[in-house]
């Protein structure tokens, strides 16, 4: 049985992840291009999602894949992500692995969040997100992203 210590310290941990979320500045240059991901995600703590979208970047669309790892979930939705890429110079600088930080919540067919994802490249992604289901959100993951085959 989890004690009140345990999930007094649990929280805290949530709160100290979810710090640079908050922190993101307003402005990160131009936009550079945008893109949609669907994915379904599943945790108690400990999560995991996998999905995939479109990449819209400089008049061509490119189909994606997203799985990943993280935690601060509990429960589950479907999420429908979309938003704007920022420091994409390269189409091939967008795939690889990205740090998440996120924020939301599901009950039933409501559900809202937002989501931000940072690569060693430079290429940040601000999404908001649609969930379905019945899920709380708060934490960090480490993102896969690739490029369908």
């Amino acid at each position: 049985m989890i004690s009140l210590k345990q999930t007094a310290l649990s929280i805290a941990a949530l709160g100290m992840l979810a710090t640079p979320a908050l922190a993101q500045p307003k402005t990160l240059g131009p936009s550079t291009g945008t893109v949609r991901i669907e994915q379904v995600q599943a945790g108690f703590i400990a999560s995991g999602e996998v999905g995939g979208g479109t990449l819209r970047y400089r008049g061509k669309a490119y189909p994606i894949t997203v799985g990943g790892l993280g935690i601060g979930t509990i429960g589950a939705s479907r999420t429908v992500a979309s938003g704007t890429v920022y420091g994409l110079r390269n189409v091939s600088d967008f795939s690889g692995a990205y740090v998440q930080l996120k924020e939301g919540w599901a009950v039933g067919p409501a559900g809202r969040g937002s989501v931000w994802l940072q690569n060693n490249k430079g290429v940040t992604l601000r999404l908001n997100t649609r969930r379905q289901g019945l899920q709380l959100s708060l934490g960090a993951d480490g993102v896969v992203i690739g490029f369908k085959q």
